[in-house]
């Protein structure tokens, strides 16, 4: 929760702890606050190797280690009076997970497998995973729903189907109920532009066009200009990364209420193009954003955005803000740290 300034207080006295794996990241360190908010207490479990201690809020516990590490991840469960966790612990490069496949299975599936396992066995019944949207693949039809076609294009989005299957096993024999939320584009950064993504672990639209404006590398290449769209570029789905850490929290309630393993889409159930997204940054910044235009990328697809009824419905969760919000957070975030958390 929040004092009248804004500040987080303590979590109130019994508020059950929420073990948070991946917690030091982007959407996970932004997550924990979001529960804190909440009232809830929290524990952060994340190797660092992509996270950032600083990322963590004053006052949470960061207990450093591995998902393949049980013992550890038991150990907590018991140290902290853990009776949620949410998995954000992943390696989530698309592209880089052609060429190292093995390596994306084995951290982000076998990982997963551990986690879960050393969880159920330390009496945790209740998980909300960070999936993706790339289980979808190329999708035929639009909006995107929970039940499309599954079909990822990439080692990467295969990773994240697969541990939806094993959650769902870990609930027919063993009760453990969980929520995966398939994530559309994330961006943004927290509404006091304190918190974002760092330019390190990024390739998406929004931290590179922002890179290009900084200078930090060439111009935005704006790949694709004569789709069948409403201004010729691609149109995707981009979500507030503050609603998406709301929609954890609210996800978290659902399970506590007896809510059904399930998957559920995170989105805005509207795209927004290539275009709009830099006109909204132009809008923001009150300059041009330096791009050049570049032909079509292989398997690029054309329109993707998602159905989000069933994350109204299940979880009472709705996007509140949408492109000029996510820029206008950016943009604080970049101003404060233009490097990220590491200085570039």
């Amino acid at each position: 929760m929040t004092d009248a300034t804004g500040v987080l207080e303590p979590p109130t006295l019994g508020a059950m702890t929420v073990l948070v794996v991946g917690g030091a990241g982007y959407i996970g360190s932004i997550t924990v606050r979001a529960l804190m908010r909440a009232g809830r207490r929290v524990v952060v479990y994340d190797d660092l190797s992509t996270g950032f201690a600083e990322a963590v809020p004053a006052g949470v516990p960061l207990e450093r280690g591995s998902t393949h590490d049980a013992p550890t991840i038991e150990r907590l469960v018991a140290d902290y009076g853990v009776s949620v966790a949410i998995h954000f612990a992943a390696k989530k490069a698309a592209g880089d997970s052609m060429f190292q496949p093995g390596f994306y299975f084995h951290e982000n599936v076998a990982g997963s497998n551990t986690l879960v396992d050393a969880l159920r066995r330390a009496g945790v019944s209740r998980l909300v995973f960070s999936s993706s949207a790339a289980v979808y693949g190329n999708a035929t039809s639009l909006p995107i729903r929970e039940d499309s076609p599954t079909r990822p294009e990439n080692p990467y989005g295969e990773s994240k189907l697969i541990v939806e299957q094993i959650l769902r096993w870990f609930d027919v024999c063993h009760g453990l109920r969980s929520v995966s939320l398939r994530y559309f584009n994330a961006a943004g950064a927290t509404d006091d532009g304190e918190v974002g993504e760092d330019f390190a672990h990024s390739t998406n639209l929004v931290p590179v066009l922002m890179k290009a404006v900084l200078g930090k590398r060439p111009p935005l290449e704006v790949f694709g200009t004569d789709y069948p769209t409403r201004d010729g570029t691609a149109v995707r789905d981009y979500i507030h990364v503050e609603d998406l850490a709301a929609g954890h929290v609210k996800a978290v309630e659902y399970l506590e209420r007896g809510g059904a393993t399930t998957s559920v889409n995170l989105g805005t159930s509207r795209g927004s193009s290539v275009w709009e997204v830099v006109r909204a940054a132009e809008s923001v910044i009150g300059g041009p954003v330096p791009h050049v235009e570049a032909p079509r990328r292989q398997g690029d697809p054309v329109e993707l955005y998602a159905d989000i009824t069933r994350a109204s419905e299940l979880l009472g969760w709705e996007p509140a803000r949408g492109i000029r919000e996510i820029m206008e957070s950016e943009w604080k975030w970049r101003q404060r740290r233009p490097g990220g958390f590491v200085a570039q």
